[in-house]
């Protein structure tokens, strides 16, 4: 759980991010993207278990994707903490074009220049047919900027996608945007943003 003496400064929203539990893609090293695939019963637990450790806290609203994984894990939590669902495709996980449903190694294997574009373009990288890594981090800013002007000085949950949720961590500690695959927090886990972004990188 995080720090409880975490705290944003009074003009910044204190932004909830909570990746989705487990899919049974995720435990087979999948690409999951934009493909509409649920909660396994593992991922169901990993909801369940979080939502008993944000019970008794105060949210503002809940902030998700539309996609059912995403979904499933704020009705789960919604449940405990009591708290209106706002769903946002704009949300959603990085669409991963040809490597939906690929297992990592294969895509590894057969897109090497794609992979290699990481480290030299971290921005413009994009999976075949998907998107890039900037128009990711723009969506997920614009949705960001949309809730701390909406609720400045507040808590907010925001349930979403591994890549998704990085592009936000990138952003929030001023990292450079090659750490953005490294970042990519856990199924059921919590990553506590101060949002808009201080420039002093804090």
């Amino acid at each position: 759980m995080p720090d409880p003496e975490f705290s944003c400064h009074p003009s910044q929203c204190e932004i909830w991010a909570i990746r989705h539990g487990q899919t049974d893609w995720n435990l087979e090293g999948r690409y999951q993207g934009q493909t509409d695939i649920p909660l396994n019963a593992t991922g169901v637990k990993q909801a369940q278990h979080l939502a008993a450790n944000l019970d008794g806290k105060s949210f503002a609203a809940i902030f998700t994707s539309d996609l059912t994984r995403a979904y499933q894990t704020a009705q789960i939590i919604a449940e405990r903490v009591r708290c209106q669902i706002i769903v946002d495709k704009r949300l959603r996980e990085i669409h991963q074009g040809e490597w939906e449903g690929m297992h990592f190694s294969e895509a590894v294997a057969r897109f090497p220049r794609h992979f290699a574009q990481r480290d030299e373009e971290p921005l413009n990288a994009r999976p075949p047919g998907g998107e890039s890594v900037l128009e990711v981090a723009q969506r997920m800013m614009a949705v960001a900027n949309e809730i701390a002007q909406r609720f400045p000085g507040q808590r907010v949950l925001l349930v979403s996608h591994g890549f998704a949720i990085a592009t936000l961590i990138v952003q929030a500690f001023h990292y450079p945007f090659e750490r953005v695959f490294s970042l990519i927090p856990e199924n059921a886990s919590i990553s506590i943003l101060c949002w808009p972004p201080h420039n002093n990188g804090h």
